[in-house]
């Protein structure tokens, strides 16, 4: 049987893929900085720190599932590290999670993932890119706030958002982990169907039962108000980036190659927001 290890496997993307490569009849192996953090995910469990990994935790790995950190301090330089530690190994192929459109991006988030997918092709070990869109879940998170003052802020303005749940994406890391002809492969992945801020708040506001708006602000203004909310100025900046750049279609995509990829069609929007609240 072929070997499957998974990164982050206790962040919420992770956390999906396992259960997604489960459900497939795989038996993944779970890398995660505390191992008893995925004790409840039923399956094999090794340490792995993408800081510092260890070749040795990917001993007799065929397929690895590099989910990129969410550590914005030198992302780009822990992928790099987690290449060479797979190289090591011998690793078969890796499957890395980056973003949409990915060298074509002009997000400041995309840096990160354009040096990865750099290093990827000269590690020279065989590898899979699912450039994932954006999750409906990011624009959840905040929900209760939203219904509670009416308003959704953001910087997008008239600019469509092709947003897919994590499940989707997981279910996805899942088929190209578990299938063969995918090594070489370049897939851009987005969600059947895009929304705008005011279809969001829409969305919302049916769900919930009271009137809730999306107010459009000027990026600086927007970041502004991120760190008012308590995020560090730095990850303001770059989410209020994410969202301008959206404006121009950075997350729009409509190749449907997600839906295609997990055999069924994508979870809408409302039924997420749904779901949240």
């Amino acid at each position: 049987m072929t070997t499957i290890a998974v990164t982050g496997a206790t962040g919420q993307l992770g956390r999906l893929a396992v259960a997604a490569l489960k459900a497939k009849g795989a038996a993944p192996v779970a890398l995660a900085r505390s191992p008893e953090k995925a004790a409840d995910l039923g399956v094999e469990t090794r340490a792995f720190d993408y800081t510092r990994p260890d070749p040795a935790a990917l001993k007799g790995v065929d397929v690895l599932v590099l989910i990129s950190s969410n550590d914005f301090t030198d992302r780009a330089g822990q992928h790099r590290a987690v290449i060479a530690a797979a190289k090591q190994a011998r690793v078969g192929r890796i499957v890395y999670t980056s973003i949409l459109k990915g060298a074509g991006s002009p997000m400041l988030l995309a840096q990160d993932h354009i040096a990865t997918e750099a290093a990827l092709a000269e590690s020279g070990v065989p590898h899979t890119v699912l450039r994932n869109g954006w999750y409906t879940e990011n624009f959840t998170g905040a929900l209760d706030a939203a219904v509670q003052h009416g308003a959704i802020l953001g910087a997008a303005g008239e600019g469509k958002v092709s947003s897919a749940s994590r499940k989707d994406y997981a279910e996805a890391i899942a088929v190209v982990a578990t299938s063969a002809g995918h090594e070489g492969r370049v897939y851009e992945l987005a969600g059947d169907t895009a929304h705008t801020g005011a279809e969001l708040a829409a969305a919302v506001s049916a769900a919930a039962g009271k009137p809730v708006a999306y107010v459009n602000m000027p990026q600086a203004d927007y970041a502004r108000a991120l760190e008012g909310f308590g995020l560090p100025a730095g990850f303001a900046a770059v989410l209020a980036d994410s969202d301008a750049q959206s404006a121009q279609g950075a997350l729009y995509d409509d190749s449907r190659t997600l839906s295609r990829l997990i055999g069924r069609p994508t979870t809408p929007m409302a039924e997420t927001v749904a779901a949240a609240l």
